[in-house]
């Protein structure tokens, strides 16, 4: 049985879909907090049942039969939570239940002096692998090509992408990502350990997305730099939660530093084409 978690989530989903076009259904079993956003996939004969990483039993129960697993992190942080405590009993239950390859989807920052928090999680969460005594990849995901989008959105309505001096960034989609993800859990190839940048083959800056977001839409887009403190004021100004203004902070700390300027040839590889170019993933947003 190959297991998906946060299977109902942007990333999981596509995953699963991914996987059905290589395994038969009665291979895939998810894993998800509510099983009832998942109606559709139990009646294309896909094993559903519920999986909390805040409820032990529940994962035992979820991934009972488990030959591989996926785990997707925790967006715990968001809300208020420790990622770090379920990603430990996660790989705790996976460990008790005996699976036989664990994987964890990580991302390029991953380091423990990265100025991205999820970075300094996600190699928190690579060490916990380490020393699991299960044989683990980590996925390390290039940036979310959405999150470029949902960053700048009011940006690109008004005209102006404005931040905080940055770096260039190797934006990758869920989907193209998703789909890698799924031939790895299916086994079609085997990577120990963290897997080379899982990444797009361009990596661009604020004022790339600008100047392609002009010449996708026939608008004048332009790249203001700003502090720090501007952008907090500002975002503060919107409505903009102090934890997710320091998540943007530290986003662009990364990326001067160029934390996310690693594109890599082994996703093409995995895919057996390119990657979606940030130029299509802006004219098919219709900015």
């Amino acid at each position: 049985m190959l297991i998906v978690t946060g299977a109902t989530g942007q990333l999981g989903r596509r995953v699963v879909d991914h996987l059905g076009t290589l395994v038969p259904a009665g291979r895939i079993g998810i894993s998800t907090r509510d099983p009832a956003q998942a109606a559709d996939l139990a009646r294309a004969g896909i094993r559903v049942r519920r999986g909390d990483y805040d409820d032990r039993d529940s994962l035992y129960h979820a991934w009972e039969g488990a030959e591989r697993v996926l785990l997707v992190s925790s967006n715990a942080a968001a809300r208020g939570g420790d990622p770090l405590a379920q990603h430990r009993v996660a790989i705790d239950v996976a460990r008790e239940l005996g699976v036989a390859h664990l994987l964890y989807t990580s991302q390029i920052s991953a380091s423990p002096d990265s100025h991205f928090p999820p970075g300094r999680d996600h190699a928190a969460t690579e060490a916990m692998l380490a020393g699991s005594g299960l044989p683990w990849t980590a996925l390390r995901h290039g940036f979310y090509a959405a999150s470029a989008l949902g960053m700048n959105t009011q940006g690109f309505a008004q005209g102006t992408l404005a931040g905080p001096e940055d770096g260039r960034v190797a934006w990758t989609t869920h989907d193209d990502l998703a789909e890698a993800d799924a031939r790895l859990l299916a086994g079609q190839e085997v990577i120990d350990g963290a897997t080379p940048p899982l990444t797009g083959g361009e990596a661009l800056d604020l004022a790339d997305l600008a100047r392609l977001a002009s010449e996708v839409t026939g608008r004048d887009i332009a790249r203001e730099v700003v502090s720090e403190e501007e952008m907090a004021r500002r975002a503060r100004q919107s409505g903009v939660p102090d934890g997710a203004i320091a998540l943007l902070t530290g986003y662009f700390r990364a990326a001067r530093a160029g934390e996310f300027d690693r594109p890599d040839p082994t996703l093409a590889r995995l895919l057996g084409r390119d990657p979606m170019p940030m130029r299509d993933v802006l004219a098919q947003a219709s900015i």
